[in-house]
């Protein structure tokens, strides 16, 4: 027996080391500890494996009894290595649920930070919200009240605008009334047995002055020859008193009567300015030729009732005076109060086709408010050799004998029949 042999073999536990610290060392940077373990794992069985095929020869029983004992004790190390594995996966697994929970924590902390800002967000626009509340509130009772306050004023306003139309309809009917009562019936009958016997008078006249000069009465024609020239001459050229009644002007009545029919049967409502453009009624006509020939260019007539009336006449005898003297004639209107001056200026530029350059202190018409001031005016036209004609509104209560000296003037004298206000122009 070989003094070798007889050696006592070394534990098998010291053989793997001396064989583990030969063989070399695989290095897993990659591998996670669970895996590197496994390897080492079965690395080592196999090692044991081979260790026991190497020692499988031996016959020895006590070699047997050794490999045996290494065999047990690699399984047990093989079931230590499961065990530390198990152990490493759940500290892993541990670790992995560790970081799981911090990151849940801190989005629960995240969450929670959100939802805080979330609810100050939701008080702030819930108290802008019960804020606009409050305003549209107050704006809708403010705009309540200005609504009520509209429709009030609106309420009283239609029922003043109500009343003055009832007002004006009472009017107007009294006026139509008035029209139909007065100018269309009577006075227009009066108007006619007037004009009719008017004609008499003149045809009457005629005969009588034919039948005169038929007289062969000589001293007595030669004195009324020379009167006649003499009176003829100062009308072409010395502007003197108008006559619209005497027997010698005779072609001027009858201008005057053609331009009065011409007015009422033939209007022309697009005429040449100074010429009447206006509806001439037969009671109208009549009021024209009272003053004319009756009158002779001077006196008073009753009014109209209505101030469009009165200038309608007016502007019809303005009319007139313009055919038969042309730019002579001056037209000075008398009223009391600015606003019926103004109505005379607007009726005489709607009648007459005239315009405001036609007003004013060296123009066609001049209007005044007092009669000192007319009467100065008429004065100065007259030394210039002008025709001034005076027409006085209804509202003058009073006439100035300052004015009655002047050869043409008009006035309308208010109606004591008609109880008319003051301010009731029309």
């Amino acid at each position: 027996m070989n003094p070798e042999e007889s050696q006592t073999p070394k534990p098998i536990n010291e053989s793997l080391m001396e064989k583990q610290e030969q063989s070399p060392v695989v290095e897993h940077p990659q591998n996670s500890p669970v895996e590197s373990l496994g390897e080492k794992a079965q690395s080592y069985i196999s090692q044991t494996q081979e260790n026991s095929t190497y020692l499988q020869p031996s016959k020895d029983p006590q070699a047997q009894n050794l490999t045996v004992e290494s065999t047990t004790q690699a399984s047990a190390e093989v079931l230590g290595l499961e065990a530390q594995t198990t152990a490493l996966e759940s500290e892993i697994e541990a670790s992995k649920n560790n970081s799981l929970i911090e990151e849940t924590a801190q989005r629960i902390a995240e969450l929670q930070r959100t939802e805080q800002a979330l609810k100050e967000e939701i008080a702030n626009l819930q108290v802008f919200y019960k804020t606009l509340q409050a305003q549209v509130s107050d704006t809708q009772v403010t705009m309540g009240k200005v609504v009520q306050e509209a429709l009030t004023q609106l309420e009283q306003r239609k029922q003043t605008l109500q009343i003055s139309v009832e007002q004006l309809e009472r009017r107007q009917e009294r006026i139509r009334n008035e029209m139909r009562t007065t100018f269309a019936g009577a006075s227009q009958d009066l108007a006619i047995r007037v004009q009719g016997f008017k004609d008499y008078l003149t045809g009457s006249l005629q005969d009588l002055a034919s039948a005169a000069e038929q007289l062969q009465l000589m001293p007595t024609v030669r004195e009324r020859e020379k009167v006649a020239v003499k009176e003829a001459k100062p009308v072409d050229v010395q502007p003197g008193t108008p006559q619209f009644a005497q027997q010698q002007f005779q072609d001027t009545t009858k201008q005057i009567r053609r331009l009065i029919d011409q007015y009422r049967t033939k209007p022309d409502y697009y005429g040449p300015a100074w010429q009447l453009r206006r509806t001439f009624e037969p009671v109208h006509a009549e009021r024209v030729s009272n003053w004319f020939f009756s009158q002779g260019g001077r006196g008073a007539l009753r009014t109209m009732g209505s101030r469009l009336q009165n200038i309608l006449i007016s502007s019809a005898v303005i009319s007139i005076l313009h055919k038969l003297h042309g730019d002579r004639i001056r037209t000075l209107v008398l009223a009391n109060t600015p606003e019926r001056l103004g109505d005379w200026r607007r009726g005489l530029q709607d009648c007459l086709g005239i315009g405001r350059p036609d007003f004013g202190p060296d123009r066609g018409v001049v209007l005044f408010e007092t009669p000192e001031a007319l009467a100065q005016k008429a004065e100065r036209l007259t030394k210039a050799n002008q025709l001034p004609l005076i027409i006085i509104d209804d509202s003058e209560e009073q006439i100035s004998l300052g004015l009655l000296q002047f050869p043409l003037w008009l006035a309308f004298a208010p109606d004591p029949k008609m109880m008319r206000n003051v301010d009731d122009d029309y």
